[in-house]
């Protein structure tokens, strides 16, 4: 919803010049988009400070040898949140993106060739799960109407409230114990169906926001209903056609948003933000930071004066992270037509796959994927008769065993292997282009702590006011979003950290008056 109490839009992006409060927003992923765009609603000059040369985080767009590549995110599944921010400029949403629903939403192929579609029709879903098991039916029922129950409160009631307080949390315990909250999207999806195809099935979710299944907390079997809700899109241009656009909003609110520009401290004075300073040596002032950054970077690395005393070091250092990512890229010079645009391949182990991921931090041998095939809906991402892809398999954060720079072609040879085998057929013999990312590019690269492709993971004891806050604890006027902070990773969580801030970013007519 469009907050009740910012200015008429026309007046709050557009006037006043530099008399209006300024805000920095450290980082162009979604989080930091969506947080420009609503400051800017309310009154707030902004500049947005991108360290890449395109906007987007992780949603960038790679080019090479004519074939286009979303980095990371490709799947939208709350739309409303997008037509939001395009309503706070005067603008509509679905005339400047062309969001296209996926049918199936993913295609699971399980190792031993068994298929599983998923969409939002519930008919089809039954007839899905009766393949498997014709028991499982009437369980399945009942665990999407439990995963609506689960929606309804951590979804639309608490997705977009600040955990400020120890006592915000104290309230919503009571909703907590009664939707057992405590137990794993493994363990509840198991109460209600039995077959073991199914439940792997229905579970995998969390592994879109870098979550261990069998410990993440059953508050993130919402996803099944959001799903449902709201149903699977892709756009045109990519994920990162809608990064693009979000830019192209802050200009035009007649805000900023600089390129190449990264930042290399958050300046304070007396406990209060005074602005950044860059990695050249140029300082901006500001009465409003807000990063984007990945949170525990941004505690070690951008406020080197502050004592911190509630995100020290040691706690961050002994936090738990979601998964490392190594991701492929390649380009065919034939098409795949049988295969979908959203393909999860899974391997000969699950429960023993991610024990080793998230538990032992060992890069074994076997994998599964995601598989991107997004010339299936948008064939200009590719040169003509040629098909865009990329192979994505969670792996270890850098705590694990793997020496990337030994490993990294192995897996990559391994993977394509395995492609070779089951979908795409003479694989190595099509190749066009090729190039992986792995848990040291997100390091470096995208500053992100230890490699983890989301940031913290997000179990019961790193949820809500037990995640890093939206409002920093540390410094006066220095604000989180994105997925280390409430409510979490993927992009309806990390747009929803910013709706975060229209509650504990004060007005701008504090700062004018």
């Amino acid at each position: 919803m469009v907050p009740q109490n910012a200015p008429a839009q026309g007046t709050a992006g557009k006037s006043g010049g530099s008399a209006r409060p300024h805000a920095v927003v450290i980082g162009s992923g979604f989080g930091g988009l969506a947080a420009a765009i609503r400051l800017g609603y309310r009154g707030y000059r902004v500049t947005v400070l991108e360290k890449l040369d395109k906007p987007g985080g992780r949603a960038y767009m790679h080019e090479r040898d004519g074939f286009q590549f979303d980095a990371g995110p490709t799947i939208i599944t709350a739309p409303f949140l997008l037509d939001e921010l395009w309503q706070m400029c005067g603008r509509r949403f679905d005339e400047e993106i062309d969001l296209r629903p996926m049918d199936p939403f993913y295609r699971i192929r399980f190792d031993d060739g068994a298929e599983f579609d998923t969409n939002g029709n519930a008919d089809f879903m039954r007839g899905q799960v009766a393949k498997f098991s014709p028991g499982d039916v009437a369980g399945y029922d009942r665990y999407i109407a439990e995963s609506e129950k689960i929606f309804q409160v951590g979804f639309q009631q608490l997705g977009h409230v600040p955990f400020t307080r120890w006592q915000d949390m104290a309230k919503i315990i009571p909703k907590m114990v009664a939707l057992k909250s405590h137990r794993s999207v493994y363990s509840m999806v198991s109460s209600y169906v039995k077959n073991e195809h199914l439940r792997v099935a229905l579970s995998f979710h969390p592994l879109l926001i870098g979550g261990n299944p069998f410990s993440v907390t059953s508050i993130y079997a919402l996803i099944s209903y959001l799903e449902r809700h709201w149903g699977v899109h892709s756009a045109i241009g990519g994920t990162a056609a809608i990064a693009r656009g979000m830019a192209d909003l802050i200009e035009g609110q007649g805000n900023t948003l600089r390129l190449n520009a990264e930042v290399a401290e958050i300046t304070v004075d007396k406990g209060r933000v005074t602005g950044v300073r860059l990695a050249d040596g140029e300082r901006i002032p500001a009465n409003v930071v807000v990063s984007n950054a990945d949170v525990a970077w941004t505690y070690r690395n951008l406020l080197p004066g502050v004592k911190r005393r509630h995100w020290t070091d040691r706690r961050l250092d002994r936090a738990r992270y979601s998964t490392g990512l190594f991701v492929w890229y390649f380009g065919t010079r034939r098409q795949y037509p049988e295969v979908k645009h959203h393909t999860i391949l899974l391997g000969p182990r699950y429960k023993g796959l991610l024990d080793d991921i998230f538990h032992r931090k060992h890069l074994a041998d076997d994998f599964s994927l995601y598989l991107h095939r997004p010339t299936a809906t948008d064939p200009a991402l590719a040169p003509a008769g040629c098909d865009t892809f990329y192979a994505l398999a969670p792996v270890p954060h850098l705590d694990g065993d793997a020496d990337w720079v030994e490993r990294a072609e192995p897996y990559r040879q391994a993977i394509c292997e395995r492609l070779s085998d089951t979908l795409l057929p003479d694989l190595e013999n099509q190749l066009v282009t090729s190039f992986v990312t792995t848990p040291l590019d997100f390091q470096h690269r995208l500053l992100s702590f230890k490699g983890a492709g989301f940031g913290l993971e997000p179990v019961l004891l790193q949820s809500a006011w037990l995640r890093p806050h939206n409002k920093s604890e540390e410094v006066e006027h220095l604000y989180m979003v994105g997925a280390s902070t409430h409510p979490g990773a993927g992009v309806p969580g990390v747009i929803s950290t910013a709706r975060v801030l229209d509650t504990v970013v004060p007005d701008a007519s504090v700062f004018a008056s």
